[in-house]
């Protein structure tokens, strides 16, 4: 048992506030101690998140197919049932599928009563899913050499196609794949290049990186185009998340960022096409979104970071920040344990997104309208409730310290209220940000700065090629197919995803 303190008062009212302080101390400590054992051990979503739930659902499904398996095996009727009712449910195959006809005839068309000949009077048909696995190809590309019998001199030969790679093997869509691969199903060029050694074909990891790269620095200025237009908007979306990169003179990695800037106006019905554009920084100085943005003048959602106040200050940006970041503080608490506050404030925040579940998809005059006649009184009443709380709590305490971050956004929280255009929250770009986050656990480090801004260009194209309901390894093929053949600088915008139209090939001579 410890001593005690030689300095303690003699005064009671003194011991009595140091007790206090105390015991709120104790008690903040005790929460965030609950916080990092939910970070560790617990879920970290506000809700299930659906790919776990798709998980779980597919454990189910699998159970109830072995089930039903073995029903059939000793049922003939329960068989005849179920292949009935996959008739009935799996619908069509897609049109656009090749078919591969199969015919299973007779071996014998006389007819076994008077033997003569049989005739076709109809026939079954039925379509099944068939795979063939991912195969390579070589493309031989012959180019003849002529001669002129009268003219010693003169030898003619078609020009050689432009290659991304001069003197390489890969294809456009061999390097399109390797991207796709990498950046889309987040596989790590070493397990691809294992992949590959399996189907026969040995490709150095160093070689895929190559072309990983040679392709990065050819989609440069298209990735820039497509910043350029997504910041030509007067509404953004703006995040940022770590890109751990391989830093090789302290021999371990260091924390670059990945700015993530989204144009999303779907949930109003807007016509600008959906997108994302990522952008690599060394570190997380706001300096860097302020020359991201850089001429943008509008509406910027987003969190709490205080990057993007310093662009508020200069009058050309109206900063919306998100209440999904409000409720998640309030959600930790009141997870944590019994904390009557924090529980009722996100049943008042639930009851903002309870409205904008049913506005979602309106134009943003409704979207306006309905907000300031249900959901102004709301957030009208939860600011002087949230004042009155917090005069009533610790000041050092993590309640107090997520009803301060509320208050102290109170205006730009308050602006969707006014504009039918703005997101209660900032989750689309959230959304944007978790293919990163699958790629950095898979891959777990950038090579370096340069290849952070490979992951930053090429992510971009892929994941706007996603928002907009474009193949990516056709569209990459394509574009970089383009880019090689000597497709204009001023023609950028033809290349852009949400443009995206395959080019015609040329008829053979």
């Amino acid at each position: 048992m410890s001593e005690p303190s030689p300095h303690l008062p003699d005064d009671p009212a003194a011991l009595k506030a140091m007790v206090a302080a105390r015991e709120a101390e104790i008690d903040r400590l005790h929460q965030i101690i609950k916080e990092l054992q939910r970070h560790r051990f617990g879920r970290r979503a506000e809700s299930l998140p659906v790919d776990q739930l798709l998980l779980g659902l597919e454990e189910a499904e699998q159970i109830e197919a072995e089930g039903f398996a073995e029903t059939e095996a000793d049922d003939a009727s329960a068989r005849a049932v179920r292949t009935r009712q996959r008739r009935a449910n799996r619908g069509a195959l897609p049109a656009h599928l090749p078919r591969v006809e199969r015919v299973i005839d007779l071996d014998d068309r006389t007819c076994p009563c008077c033997r003569g000949d049989l005739h076709v009077i109809g026939e079954d048909v039925a379509e099944r899913l068939d795979l063939v696995p991912a195969q390579f190809r070589v493309i031989v590309t012959r180019r003849p050499k002529y001669a002129c019998r009268a003219c010693e001199d003169v030898v003619m030969q078609a020009a050689a196609p432009a290659r991304l790679v001069e003197g390489g093997i890969p294809t456009e869509a061999s390097v399109a794949h390797v991207l796709v691969s990498k950046y889309a199903d987040h596989l790590p060029l070493y397990r691809q290049a294992q992949i590959y050694a399996r189907q026969g074909v040995n490709l150095d990891r160093s070689t895929l990186a190559d072309w990983v790269g040679k392709a990065a620095f050819l989609l440069r200025p298209v990735h820039a185009r497509l910043f350029e237009r997504l910041k030509a908007s007067d509404r953004l979306f703006a995040d940022e998340t770590t890109a751990p990169v391989l830093d090789p003179g302290r021999g371990q990695t260091k924390t670059g960022q990945l700015f993530a800037y989204v144009r999303d106006d779907r949930p109003w019905g807007g016509l600008d096409p959906p997108g994302v554009a990522y952008l690599y920084a060394p570190d997380r100085k706001a300096e860097h979104p302020i020359a991201h943005l850089s001429g943008f003048r509008g509406t910027l959602q987003v969190d709490g970071y205080a990057g993007y106040k310093v662009l508020a200050a200069r009058n050309s940006v109206s900063l919306a920040f998100c209440w999904a970041h409000v409720r998640r503080r309030f959600y930790e608490l009141a997870k944590a344990g019994p904390a009557p506050i924090a529980t009722e404030a996100l049943a008042r925040i639930a009851e903002l997104y309870r409205i904008e579940g049913e506005i979602r998809g309106r134009s943003p005059d409704e979207r306006r309208a309905v907000r300031q006649h249900r959901s102004r009184p709301v957030v009208a009443a939860l600011e002087p409730w949230l004042t009155a709380k917090l005069g009533l709590i610790s000041q050092k305490s993590k309640l107090a310290e997520a009803i301060r971050y509320a208050l102290g956004r109170w205006t730009g929280l308050s602006r969707f209220l006014d504009d039918g255009r703005i997101d209660i929250d900032n989750n689309v770009v959230e959304r944007a940000i978790r293919p990163l986050a699958l790629t950095r656990k898979n891959a777990l480090f950038a090579g370096s700065d340069g290849g952070a801004t490979h992951w930053a260009v090429v992510a971009s194209l892929v994941e706007t090629c996603k928002l907009n309901r474009v193949e990516p390894q056709a569209y990459l093929t394509d574009v970089i197919a383009r880019i090689v053949a000597g497709h204009p600088q001023s023609g950028l915008d033809d290349l852009l995803p949400w443009a995206y139209a395959p080019q015609p090939l040329k008829a053979a001579a």
